[in-house]
């Protein structure tokens, strides 16, 4: 048997065959004694605003829930959006810690931003919010 999280109603993208990125985040009532959760991921893509050449990147993302968790399929589409936008490493990290704080309202939020090599150099940025 399966542990549904409360209001699944309201998990349309969960719900939905979407192939674009979107702009939100999706969210569901945190589970009791729930400390920490944490996603990963290695391909996260977006574009030099100066050169106009792809950035590659892995991104974690670690909060504390207050209330709500965070959706897994609407962050991943929340992340597409950023594919073909001009974003510098630390803005990126910036604007998604942002975005996750204001959305869940947890008691803290960290977003690393690790940048692939570019020019020998390797990029990480990392944002922190917290209540």
């Amino acid at each position: 048997m399966t542990d549904m999280p409360e209001n699944t109603e309201e998990l349309s993208v969960l719900k939905s065959k979407i192939n674009k990125p979107i702009d939100n985040l999706e969210t569901f009532p945190a589970p009791k004694n729930v400390t920490v959760v944490k996603f990963f991921t290695d391909e996260l893509t977006s574009i030099c605003p100066i050169t106009g050449q792809p950035d590659f990147g892995e991104l974690t993302i670690e909060y504390e829930p207050n209330k709500l968790c965070l959706e897994s399929k609407s962050l991943k589409l929340y992340l597409w959006t950023f594919r073909e936008e001009g974003h510098f490493c630390e803005a990126l990290a910036s604007e998604i810690t942002q975005k996750i704080f204001d959305t869940l309202k947890p008691k803290w939020v960290r977003v690393t931003n690790e940048q692939s090599k570019r020019g020998g150099i390797e990029t990480t940025a990392v944002g922190y919010i917290e209540e």
